[in-house]
């Protein structure tokens, strides 16, 4: 039997050149940025940021990038379903986790006292 393949899509010619051009266009920015040093850094993070917004925004808009929006989107969704535990549940429940360690801790110093005595039973 042949194992099946997850199926992979080309990117499109379009999507391709899209994807490029964000790259180009990030890459301008940083070389900018470091070239004009002798300028203001507000000026030129600010120049940085707009620039990996626009290859941000220019990248979405291919078919990839919709389907990471699309999958974002619905992890939002998800999030906003999750029950999260309340102040007095989160603290309970630390106060147990400490516990435990305190307790295992304990536990264990007396099985490493128990085993260092028959070790020195046994060797004299």
């Amino acid at each position: 039997m042949n194992p099946t393949k997850p199926e992979t899509q080309a990117l499109s010619r379009p999507d391709m050149m899209k994807l490029l051009a964000a790259g180009a266009l990030v890459l301008v920015a940083l070389v900018a940025f470091y070239v004009f040093a002798n300028h203001s850094l507000l000026v030129r993070v600010i120049g940085l940021l707009l620039a990996g917004g626009a290859a941000v925004a220019l990248a979405l808009r291919t078919e990839p990038g919709a389907e990471t929006l699309e999958f974002v989107r619905g992890a939002r969704a998800e999030v906003r379903k999750v029950v999260w535990p309340t102040r007095a549940e989160t603290t309970q429940t630390t106060l147990v986790v400490i516990a435990m360690v305190v307790i295992m801790g304990l536990l264990l110093w007396m099985l490493d006292l128990l085993l260092l005595w028959l070790v020195r039973l046994i060797t004299g």
